[in-house]
């Protein structure tokens, strides 16, 4: 080789390729704050990062003696960057998490059941307000207050809530159309405001008491109720005096009801950490008005050579992506000094206040961190237990089914309709930590030639939707997308449809089985079909038929509830929907009016115009859809 020809390019899938990858983006990649992102050659994100410097960082992906495996891994399958840039360090950790939620990297630690929690909402866009739970975005006017580790929590202190401050929970159309008070009043758990039961200014007086009390003001509350039930004892209005009695129980219930508290903490989340085995928990305690409002463990995702620093800083960036911070979280482990500097900024900032981090050493709030480490610990270790389970019986379906592996992603489908009406079909997933249910999905089944009820064409339609997707999305089957094995609710019909669209699609290397019930319908008898196989059964103590019915009743259940979904939101789907300019309270007003869609299409134009909110003009193009020219 002569030293004017040129060296060779390296072997595509190596860390030298991905290298040489980055330097040719080094080259124009300016020296700022920023974020960056690395494609396979799918297009799909490998990896989420941010930096003060985008070019200096960047640069160490060059330099495989610095990197760990799992990034050298990642570095090699890298074939392009994207680059976003920002003005500062902190809207670059901020667009960074965003990101990662988002598109789910899979070199990145990921939060990857990071649920919404429930918060207890004192509406503000009504004269009286309500007492509400909330789950969701925030766009109604009120005080939210919160969160609460689960809906159970939520419920339970919504109910002390009510008997102590006999607030309304009624929807406004409810309270506008009573006449006289609803059983909530009868127990004693609502002031009845809706038939001038109470004054206004009293109402209001109980709305600034509740308020008062999420707030932290607790004692102050109490003692204040207290007072006023010894004074109405003092003038002999004991039924008055019981009135409040019952308010003071119902408010020490609530704080009865907690598992753990600090007398000084008054608005912090409590954030330990417990790794083994490769794997993470973190234990998040939630205290606000001095209350412990719950606790929840999330188990991230890709944490296995990462250290506790770094998984607590990507949990931390992650976690308050969408949720506003309280005013302190306290820490099982210190992060690194640029890492908390940068969060607390960024923190402070969203929340539009200070936020602190702190790692308590001493007193309460040390016994308050090794409690929420204890839970982590414990909650870690039941999971590994579980998943171990988890991995033999999947290691036996591999056996059972002639697999060449334990399946790490089993995909089960099942139907559901009402004489082929709402048709629905649904796919729960599997795998080594149980179910995956932010990887269940449902078809709405949109073919009109089907005939109604036609189980095998369904099932054609819900499978080449899925397998035609998943060849489209992850063509070389490197990005955990595809099944190992799919089963199918059905007998040796369902078995040939599959087979057929496996066929059709080119799809190999995919284990099927369809399961069908036994005699009588009756569970342990089950009958397993697959290709080439003879029909089979297994005992009815077998742990491996327990599982597959686990697997079976799960999908079923997924059907069941999007096919009901589905019908109730066709229920209240008329024909007034397809007329332009009729909304929510227009055709509200028009079916209350006439008490049927029917009843719409058969008026005439007087009548129509008649009705609240309908004018002339509207009138005339409701009359002109159902009564065409011609």
């Amino acid at each position: 080789m002569s030293q004017d020809d040129p060296l060779p390019s390296p072997p595509l899938g190596s860390f030298a390729a991905g290298a040489l990858v980055i330097e040719g983006y080094l080259k124009t990649m300016p020296a700022s704050p920023g974020c960056y992102r690395m494609l396979d050659k799918a297009g799909g994100v490998l990896y989420v990062g941010k930096a003060k410097n985008l070019k200096k960082r960047v640069v160490a992906y060059t330099k495989p003696e610095r990197l760990p495996i799992r990034i050298q891994r990642m570095v090699s399958q890298t074939v392009s960057m994207e680059i976003v840039t920002t003005h500062t360090e902190v809207e670059a950790l901020l667009l960074e998490a965003n990101l990662i939620k988002r598109l789910m990297p899979r070199y990145n630690i990921l939060l990857k059941d990071d649920k919404s929690f429930p918060y207890i909402l004192i509406t503000g866009d009504h004269a009286w307000a309500q007492l509400l739970k909330h789950r969701g975005a925030r766009g109604r006017k009120g005080e939210y207050f919160g969160p609460f580790a689960s809906a159970a929590s939520v419920n339970q202190t919504l109910g002390f809530l009510q008997r102590a401050f006999l607030l309304r929970s009624c929807t406004d159309a409810v309270f506008q159309s009573r006449t006289r008070p609803c059983l909530l009043f009868q127990i004693k758990r609502c002031s009845a405001p809706c038939v001038d039961r109470i004054s206004r200014a009293d109402y209001d007086a109980l709305v600034d008491q509740a308020r008062a009390f999420l707030s932290g003001r607790s004692q102050e509350i109490q003692q204040n109720l207290a007072r006023l039930m010894e004074q109405a004892a003092d003038e002999m209005a004991y039924e008055q005096a019981a009135v409040y009695r019952d308010r003071i129980r119902a408010l020490s219930r609530i704080v009865a009801h907690q598992d753990i508290n600090a007398q000084d903490v008054a608005e912090a989340d409590v954030i330990a950490l417990h790794q083994a085995g490769g794997q993470a928990c973190i234990q998040v305690f939630f205290f606000r008005g001095g209350c412990n409002f719950g606790n929840r463990s999330f188990f991230p995702a890709q944490t296995q050579d990462q250290s506790a620093e770094e998984v607590l800083a990507a949990f931390i960036g992650q976690f308050y992506d969408d949720k506003p911070p309280p005013a302190e979280l306290m820490l099982s482990n210190a992060l690194a000094d640029e890492d908390e500097a940068l969060l607390t900024q960024a923190l402070s900032q969203k929340a539009g206040r200070k936020v602190t981090l702190s790692v308590p050493k001493r007193g309460d709030r040390r016994k308050l961190m090794e409690h929420a480490y204890d839970n982590a610990r414990e909650a870690l270790g039941r999971r590994m237990a579980e998943s171990s389970a988890q991995r033999k019986l999947l290691e036996g379906l591999g056996e059972l089914f002639g697999l060449d592996q334990a399946p790490a992603r089993v995909e089960i489908y099942d139907n559901s309709h009402i004489q082929g009406t709402n048709a629905v079909g649904g796919m729960i997933v599997a795998g080594p930590e149980g179910f995956l249910k932010n990887e269940y999905r449902k078809f709405n089944i949109k073919s009109e030639e089907l005939t109604p009820g036609d189980d095998y064409g369904m099932m054609r339609e819900v499978l080449t939707r899925r397998f035609k997707r998943a060849q489209k999305e992850d063509p070389e089957r490197d990005r955990g997308g595809w099944p190992d094995l799919v089963l199918i609710d059905g007998g040796k019909g369902q078995l040939n449809v599959v087979l057929e669209v496996f066929a059709e699609l080119g799809v190999e290397d995919v284990g099927l089985v369809s399961i069908s019930k036994g005699p009588d319908r009756n569970a342990g008898r089950e009958k397993f079909h697959m290709e080439g196989r003879d029909t089979f059964t297994l005992p009815v103590n077998d742990p491996l038929m327990y599982f597959l019915q686990r697997l079976r009743d799960e999908a079923h259940r997924f059907a069941i509830g999007s096919h009901r979904t589905r019908r109730a939101k066709a229920i209240g789907v008329t024909t007034l929907d397809d007329v332009a300019g009729i909304g929510a309270a227009r055709k509200k007003a028009l079916l209350h009016h006439f008490g049927s869609a029917k009843g719409v299409a058969d008026a005439g134009l007087a009548d129509l115009e008649a009705v609240d909110g309908i004018s002339k003009a509207l009138a005339q193009k409701i009359y002109d859809h159902f009564h065409p020219a011609g």
